[in-house]
């Protein structure tokens, strides 16, 4: 098996209103939605995954819609920040866009020598876009988005532990981070063998002593998602995970890869998730994201599930 990891598959999120969650991503972000289907533990509810055109690991950010959910908190054992990246010297143009939308802006700061901004989606996520040189590019989306550069996909995600030398050593004794930057109680990590713009590479830990315990709901991270490249990388990954002491679920079929779940001692849910099939194994590449799919299991209670879930408006639905 390869002895590092490759980096970020997808975050996945936990929003409210499943159609502002959609305009939001779609229309302001610009990011395509490239799978509309349902969350496979609990068929009720939907899955909505964002991407660039194809959905490449690295730029997928996806969201279970809870209608009735309430409101999540930061806080201690939950992911602070999922951060964007766009070229270089590109981040005035998101500002303007931003601001012209009426979302609240903060900065530009600058973080390890980057300029960044942050903001908040409806349900309260907080995100950041930060300007990269030497970005890794793959196929923007091609959504209603007329101002700002297209987002390349993630810089990264900040999570917030109170054992921060735990998590770090995970990450870098096991997965083979490295360390890259360390600011006022920030620790900067990138994966083995990335370079300096690679899309999904980098994952910042802080540790807020005053913080309390943080709580999902809208707008708080759910879990994160690292790369394997096969099902036999991902099972070797098992192996390792659970031979170090951890809980690691079977391998779970999702369609669109395969995962394995565990808790990093932080507290945060960590997933391995392998990078194929991906997301044209059930609709074709121009049309990712224009209809309901359902795994083959689930596809006889299609017919029900389409009644309990609340009606949205698809980008490209009827084209």
């Amino acid at each position: 098996m390869t002895e590092t990891i490759r980096g970020l598959h997808h975050v996945t999120a936990i929003a409210i209103d499943p159609q502002a969650n959609i305009d939001f991503y779609t229309r302001l972000l610009g990011l395509r939605l490239v799978k509309e289907t349902v969350n496979f533990d609990d068929p009720g509810t939907y899955h909505f995954y964002y991407g660039d055109t194809s959905g490449h690991p690295g730029t997928i950010l996806t969201f279970f819609p809870f209608v009735s959910a309430g409101r999540g908190r930061s806080g201690s054992g939950m992911v602070d920040a999922v951060t964007f990246a766009v070229p270089g010297k590109s981040l005035d143009g998101w500002v303007v866009r931003l601001a012209e939308r009426g979302i609240d802006v903060d900065g530009p700061f600058t973080r390890f020598s980057r300029p960044v901004i942050g903001f908040s989606d409806p349900d309260g996520l907080r995100l950041e876009i930060t300007a990269v040189d030497n970005l890794e590019r793959f196929s923007p989306a091609p959504a209603d988005r007329d101002a700002a550069p297209a987002i390349g996909g993630f810089g990264g995600v900040t999570v917030c532990v109170e054992a921060p030398e735990r998590t770090v050593e995970l990450l870098t004794e096991t997965f083979g981070y490295r360390q890259v930057a360390e600011d006022a109680g920030r620790r900067r990590l990138r994966a083995a063998n990335a370079a300096d713009g690679t899309i999904g590479a980098e994952l910042d830990v802080v540790c807020h002593p005053e913080a309390i315990h943080g709580r999902l709901g809208g707008g708080s991270v759910h879990h994160i998602a690292f790369r394997a490249q096969t099902d036999e990388e991902q099972c070797g990954w098992r192996e390792k995970i659970a031979a170090l002491g951890f809980n690691v679920t079977p391998v779970l079929d999702r369609q669109y890869f395969r995962s394995i779940y565990f808790r990093e001692p932080g507290g945060i849910l960590f997933e391995i998730a392998t990078d194929p099939p991906g997301f044209a194994v059930d609709e074709q590449p121009d049309r990712l994201g224009t209809s309901l799919k359902l795994p083959p299991w689930l596809e006889p209670r299609r017919a029900d599930l389409e009644r309990r879930l609340p009606p949205v408006r698809l980008p490209g639905a009827g084209s």
